[in-house]
């Protein structure tokens, strides 16, 4: 087999480039509903509801998915400030788009157009590669949960993670992905056939006084620990 090959089989393998992909489905998916629908004149109620509902589904789903686990790394945090205020401006629009004429319509369902290219285009080039050194970002997972917003279906955060069901080298991903998720106060429990102390350092390493760990269970044959993401007092 051509090198060539392989470094394609390898390539369309890869969990970083299928999560990519899918990444970029679903950008093409919005962009393509909001040039359809942008150019149905006078504005229909469609571009009201795709707005409201799908492009705001994705917003969410782009928190969730993209900007929660890259806004605690030192070179992505300010990236993620940026993106978190575009999403901000572009759910202001979406609501100026709901309370509008059709005349003011049609201008903000192109401003919404104009300003979602931007925002994902940023999405693409510069937080896509930098997720990929993360250690707080499993790739499949991201792959599976952008493939479950695809597909309208309602996503579920755990709160157990087993990872004895999980293959060596996922697990602490995993687990990473699962925390950068968490809302301020909110907790998950880690089960484990043995004390994960080198999974602690980790996260003495990497979050310091920002999390919780308190043992449930000590042995001898499971571990459980319950995982929290201190809340910050205002």
């Amino acid at each position: 087999m051509a090198a060539s090959e392989i470094f394609i089989q390898a390539t369309e393998t890869d969990p970083d480039v299928i999560a990519g992909r899918a990444v970029r489905e679903a950008h093409d998916r919005l962009l393509s509903g909001l040039a359809e629908l942008t150019t149905v004149q006078p504005v229909a109620q469609e571009l009201v509801d795709f707005c409201l509902h799908e492009v705001r589904r994705y917003l969410v789903t782009a928190d969730r998915d993209l900007y929660a686990p890259a806004s605690d790394d030192d070179e992505t945090r300010l990236l993620v400030v940026a993106l978190r205020i575009g999403t901000a401006a572009l759910n202001t629009q979406i609501d100026e788009l709901a309370a509008a004429g059709p005349v003011d319509a049609a201008r903000l369902g192109v401003m919404i157009a104009a300003t979602l290219d931007t925002h994902l285009q940023i999405e693409e080039s510069v937080l896509l590669p930098a997720l990929a050194g993360l250690p707080s970002v499993d790739p499949s997972l991201l792959a599976s949960d952008v493939r479950a917003y695809l597909a309208g279906e309602q996503l579920e955060e755990p709160t157990v993670i087993d990872v004895r069901r999980i293959a060596r080298g996922g697990r602490h991903p995993r687990v990473f992905a699962r925390y950068a998720r968490l809302a301020p106060g909110g907790s998950f429990i880690l089960v484990n056939s043995h004390d994960p102390k080198p999974l602690r350092n980790e996260f003495e390493a990497r979050y310091r006084d920002t999390f919780s760990w308190d043992y449930l269970q000590a042995g001898p044959e499971e571990w459980r620990v319950r995982i929290g993401k201190v809340a910050v007092d205002a």
